[in-house]
């Protein structure tokens, strides 16, 4: 669907001629002008305005009656007025207005320092009030949910909330009761608000009337400092500014990149920060002295550690979690490869894809952006559910269906959360995507295996077809003078897809159905694939992959993939195990066979912020990992955006960057990386990847870059031959494994973050 083009028109404001998109708001056009019209209850994100609080008030010459600045139209020609007396008395009596029943709270709101209503009481307000009645009073604060509070004696009742319960998350809890003077903010059953964003009614408040509770009464805003940065919880990788005060993360809020969360945050990403400063957290080295995990020096843990690895060589092996930087996963493919002579390392939960089907899946051509899931004419969600894999995802689609008219399609093989909103949704046999995507190919090219492929995917025929015609839209009517507008179409579809056994079925599944819908060649169509981990798609390409170097170069020697790592273990054929950021029995395949190899490894190094029970049982040295917001380094955005990563707080104890640890053990066996800084590790990466030359850090920026649209782009390598998706379906061993993928709410961050103790089950008192 074509990107709306701003057609630019003038208009005068306030005597200045200014030039602005034609049918923008007032409120927005007069920003051209540099000019200020006043607002509470308009957010551009929660879509149409309602004009609900009056703040905006202009005039408006050939208009006898004031307009709402937030719901009028910017025209051609149109003269407005901000600052003539109608407009300052119906301004002043507004905020004189809201402030009869709002309470006298600022030397105690959190929100004092940083509150619009206080700022356009100072800008705006006429400076007294003439009301002298009492002011009305609630029972406050009361707990609208377990994260937030709710004080509804100082609401204005902007609608803000409720809007976005209604219009943006479209949970629906949200609603306001009573008419009138007596009008509150509520649920509309009673019960807490529980919901995947609900926070982000916290930051859209426009006064203090909706706190976060773990934040409330922490701080004030003068003494405090934000620091940009991007969240690694899960592959949506969202920019956030953290709030900091005495090195100390005390709130998490969002940062608009359009390009990449549309200014929205998960409560996950908003709460779990909480992690960061926990006591369980690991701060110092540990080693395995006595059967017991025990605190030493850096010196003597790096000595066993490398000790460990030199003795295994080439029988070591590593495991990179996607919470580690693309400068982490490059120093750790050194390690292994140039200082072990080992090839046995992975960072995939789906285990080993060839590497045509790497290089044919990343093609520059097929990458779709996060913005086209919104403007696409369809999108088809496979073999993924975005509120528990890349959770702000979920608010994209929901928008595009909302505002362009966007035709949802979801294959999955349970239900999800966006059902409710699809044109069509169909369910096929757990651990059959490959098989349904498979049949999906060959409905879109009348293939006479369809039947068969139905079958093994466990869906009807008719379903698939259904849905290939969803995909291919109606038939043009093409007449003398129209010009056909090309179909955009994005397939999202998540990791385990392409898992084993069934990989290349479904990478070549994958790209029989690109083909068929000529996804490569139509601007704003092409594939989004969702990783299992935060910085998937960034380790792969700096080189983390069994059978493929940095930027996905051929390699003489191919190693073990993550399965075969743990087969190897077992039997006793690779000896050592370095761990950067993964623990095994949470987060891959197979739980069984990975406590075998963990008990059969003779050296375990983890990198690791908790203990969980695998790096507690089965760890011989523990070196303590940063957290997001201490690390330094880069990541890459599952759309091919590398976004940077910059310390905001101190590590805490005597938590090292991991880069430097690595750089540490690798000289310790007499391979020296000359890496000094963070970026002197990001240099060396971005060297080591073609499609990533002469990139730099200030290129990066706050908002990161795609590196298919630079030059460097074009040395992505071409497949030699392109998986063709030929092979027949294998079913896997255990469907129900879920192949070692877990929700990004299940997580080591949110166990050991306080304000989601409501999510587990209540705990015996002692």
């Amino acid at each position: 669907m074509p990107r709306p083009e701003p057609k630019m028109i003038n208009f005068t404001i306030d005597g200045r001629e200014v030039s602005a998109p034609e049918g923008a708001m007032l409120v927005d056009a007069a920003k051209h002008g540099d000019v200020e019209i006043p607002v509470f209850c308009y957010e551009p994100k929660l879509g149409q305005p309602v004009g609900a609080c009056r703040m905006c008030l202009v005039e408006i010459e050939g208009i006898p009656k004031l307009q709402t600045g937030c719901s009028t139209p910017v025209r051609d020609g149109m003269v407005v007025y901000t600052e003539t007396e109608r407009v300052k008395v119906a301004q002043q009596s507004v905020v004189e207005f809201l402030l009869i029943n709002h309470p006298l709270d600022c030397p105690v709101c959190d929100k004092g320092g940083e509150c619009p209503l206080q700022d356009i009481t100072f800008g705006w307000g006429g400076g007294i009030s003439r009301f002298i009645e009492p002011k009305r009073h609630f029972v406050k604060p009361l707990e609208l949910s377990p994260l937030i509070a709710i004080d509804r004696e100082r609401c204005i009742l902007c609608y803000r909330c409720v809007r976005f319960s209604q219009e943006i998350s479209e949970d629906y809890q949200l609603v306001l009761l009573e008419r009138g003077a007596h009008s509150y903010v509520s649920t509309f059953d009673g019960h807490p608000y529980v919901a995947p964003f609900s926070g982000n009614i916290v930051e859209l408040c426009p006064v203090g009337a909706l706190t976060s509770r773990p934040y409330r009464f922490r701080a004030r805003p003068w003494d405090i400092e934000g620091a940009g940065s991007v969240c690694t919880l899960c592959p949506a990788q969202c920019n956030v500014t953290i709030t900091v005060r005495d090195e100390r993360a005390l709130r998490v809020l969002a940062r608009q990149n359009d390009e990449v969360d549309d200014g929205w945050l998960c409560d996950k990403g908003r709460f779990a920060y909480q992690s960061f400063h926990a006591e369980e957290r690991i701060t110092e080295p540990l080693i395995r002295d006595g059967g017991q995990l025990r605190p030493v020096t850096w010196e003597r843990a790096l000595e066993q550690a490398a000790g460990a690895l030199k003795r295994a060589g080439a029988n070591a092996a590593a495991i990179a979690g996607g919470q580690s930087t693309g400068e982490e996963g490059h120093l750790l493919a050194r390690l292994m490869r140039e200082g072990l002579g080992s090839p046995h390392l992975d960072s995939r939960r789906a285990g080993t894809l060839s590497l045509d089907a790497h290089r044919a899946l990343g093609a520059p051509a097929l990458q779709a952006k996060v913005s086209d899931l919104e403007f696409a004419h369809a999108v088809l969600v496979l073999d993924t559910d975005p509120v528990n894999d890349a959770s702000i995802l979920d608010l994209r689609l929901r928008k595009g269906i909302r505002r362009r008219g966007l035709k949802l399609a979801v294959a999955s093989p349970g239900p999800s959360s966006l059902d409710p909103s699809a044109a069509l949704s169909i369910r096929f046999k757990p651990g059959a995507g490959a098989a349904f995507a498979a049949a999906l190919s060959a409905a879109l090219g009348a293939s006479a295996e369809l039947e068969t492929l139905c079958g093994e995917a466990g869906v009807e025929s008719a379903a698939v077809r259904e849905l290939a015609e969803l995909l291919r839209g109606p038939e043009p009517q093409q007449g003398a003078d129209s010009e056909l507008q090309p179909r955009e179409v994005v397939i999202l579809w998540g990791e385990r897809l392409t898992a084993a056994p069934n990989a290349e079925l479904g990478a070549g599944a994958l790209l029989g159905i690109a083909e068929a819908l000529d996804l490569a060649n139509v601007e704003g169509a092409g594939m989004l694939e969702v990783p299992a981990t935060a910085n998937g798609r960034g380790l792969r390409e700096a080189g983390v992959l069994p059978n493929a170097g940095p930027g996905l170069s051929q390699l003489q020697d191919a190693g073990r993939d993550s399965a075969a790592i743990a087969e190897g273990l077992a039997a006793g054929e690779l000896s050592a195990l370095y761990l950067l950021q993964c623990d095994p029995l949470r987060e891959l395949a197979d739980r069984a066979l990975w406590e075998r190899a963990l008990a059969g490894a003779s050296t375990v190094i983890a990198h690791a912020s908790f203990l969980t029970d695998a790096i507690n049982e089965h760890a011989d040295v523990v070196f303590p990992a940063e957290a997001y917001p201490e690390k330094e380094g880069t990541l890459v955005h599952p759309d091919g955006r590398l976004q940077r990563l910059r310390p905001a707080i101190a590590r805490p104890g005597s938590v090292r960057a991991g880069w430097h640890v690595i750089a540490e053990l690798a000289l310790r066996l007499g391979l020296d990386f000359d890496v000094l800084s963070g970026a002197m590790a990001s240099r060396q990466l971005f060297e080591a990847v073609p499609f990533y030359s002469g990139l730099t850090l200030e290129e990066i920026g706050g908002r990161g870059v795609r590196w298919q649209e630079r030059e460097a782009g074009a040395a992505f390598p071409a497949p030699a031959s392109a998986p063709s998706g030929d092979g027949s379906f294998e079913e896997p061993a255990d469907p129900g494994d879920a192949a070692g993928y877990r929700s990004v709410w299940d997580a080591p961050e949110v166990e050991h973050s306080p304000a989601f103790d409501f999510l587990f089950k209540t705990k015996e008192l002692v």
